[in-house]
């Protein structure tokens, strides 16, 4: 039942008290009775007004306040209500833009012969080192250091001590050229080849130490499985893997259980690495490979066989080649680059052991850039350079040329380097503008 209105229980209970000193008197009680039903009635249909606040006690009702304005209440905005926001949900961190690309520099083999450690020596001498290897890079150091991805090649074992030193045939190079090779600007560097065992698994783990104390990375050699995997970069916001393989170990075997010591050349576990690598998250996988025949310029069938193999693969973008000792060509195979090899970069080779052009070697210089969702080499480039004897520098032959004070003895050995190298890298590359 809807409450009694204060004013129709004011009435009701007035008319009880008044009734209250007759009880006798039928038609006062009767009237009172029907009064009071007639103001229940009443006031059960008011019940649904609004309550009138600070009504007095006496139920009499207040004077009627002035009417409000008339005017018409503003009427909502009709603008139309704000649709939720339609922009697109911000993208997780994964999916942010990617980078438009890189600049790589490569290089080839960087061979510790005798003489050149005794030169090492002697630069020493003058600068307070035991050995100081970095003025046989000072000239191409600008080159180096300019790229995003520098990459060198270390052929042999570098002792960590210092001590037990050897050349040819049996490697083992002071750990002063890790330090020279890091100072020229190179970020890592592949360690695949025939002499990869010479010194042992002991040795493979202290060239590691020595590449480590550097602060190189490295691809092709491990100390343990759980290292011998796709080495992963992180270049410009792009993730690159660098993988590196030799073909043998000049007779030696890899120890009884530990095949992970040192790459073979295989291309189905090649590919298979590169597959890992990209499932890792690589954009880019460049293949580094010793392998080819000694002073041979023209790649072998089995180069051919192996380079279109990898190529045809999407997980190999790029690979670079070493171990002739001489300029092989860069060529394109599926739209895809190979370098078969990159020469020398620093060794005691020349024509008094071995074919002149052994003194001739490359930096390549590729320009990786993304094209829709995967990256590519969209313009590969070469410095040619020559290992002045018996100093042991390496120039960019063609800046030397142009602007060095050469005698001539020097200046027609560059020339002559030059003709040999472009003939090498064949008509497909050119070399680079600044080079």
């Amino acid at each position: 039942m809807a409450p009694v209105p204060e004013r129709s229980r004011t009435a009701r209970n007035r008319a009880l008290r008044e009734g209250s000193g007759k009880p006798s008197a039928f038609p006062t009680v009767a009237v009172v009775f029907l009064v009071g039903l007639l103001l229940m009635l009443t006031g059960s249909r008011t019940v649904s007004r609004p309550e009138v606040v600070g009504a007095p006690a006496g139920g009499t009702a207040p004077a009627k306040p002035a009417a409000p304005a008339r005017t018409k209440p503003a009427a909502p905005a009709r603008t139309k209500p704000a649709a939720p926001a339609r922009t697109k949900p911000a993208a997780p961190a994964a999916a942010a833009p990617a980078a438009a690309g890189f600049t790589l520099v490569a290089s080839g083999d960087v061979l510790p012969h005798t003489p050149l450690v005794a030169r090492a020596k002697a630069y020493g001498a003058s600068s307070g080192r035991s050995y100081d290897f970095r003025p046989m890079f000072s000239a191409i150091k600008p080159i180096v250091s300019a790229a995003d991805l520098a990459v060198c090649h270390i052929e042999t074992p570098l002792s960590p001590t210092g001590r037990n030193l050897s050349g040819y045939p049996v490697f083992n190079g002071p750990p002063q050229i890790a330090a020279a090779v890091r100072d020229s600007g190179y970020d890592a560097c592949s360690t695949a080849s025939n002499h990869s065992l010479d010194q042992g698994p002991q040795g493979v783990s202290g060239t590691l130490r020595v590449l480590d104390g550097a602060g190189l990375r490295h691809a092709g050699i491990a100390r343990s499985p759980r290292e011998d995997q796709p080495t992963l970069l992180s270049v410009k916001g792009v993730r690159v893997a660098i993988l590196s393989y030799a073909y043998g170990f000049n007779g030696r075997h890899l120890p009884p259980g530990q095949p992970w010591r040192a790459n073979l050349i295989d291309p189905a576990r090649i590919l298979a690495d590169a597959r890992g690598a990209r499932r890792a998250g690589s954009r880019f996988t460049i293949v580094f490979l010793h392998w080819g025949q000694e002073y041979r310029t023209a790649p072998t069938p089995e180069q051919l066989r192996v380079a279109r193999q990898l190529l045809a693969d999407p997980s190999v973008d790029l690979i670079l080649g070493h171990h002739a000792h001489v300029v092989q060509p860069a060529r394109r195979i599926d739209g895809k680059w190979v370098a078969f090899g990159m020469g020398n970069l620093l060794s005691a080779q020349s024509a008094a052991c071995c074919p002149a052009n052994t003194q001739d070697g490359v930096i390549v210089q590729a320009k990786v850039v993304r094209q829709v969702d995967r990256y590519v080499v969209a313009d590969l480039r070469y410095v040619p350079t020559w290992v002045q004897h018996p100093s042991y520098r390496v120039l960019p032959v063609i800046q030397s040329l142009a602007r060095g004070r050469l005698d001539a003895q020097t200046r027609a050995a560059l020339a002559t380097s030059l003709r040999r190298t472009e003939a090498a890298m064949g008509p497909e590359v050119r070399p680079a503008p600044e080079a």
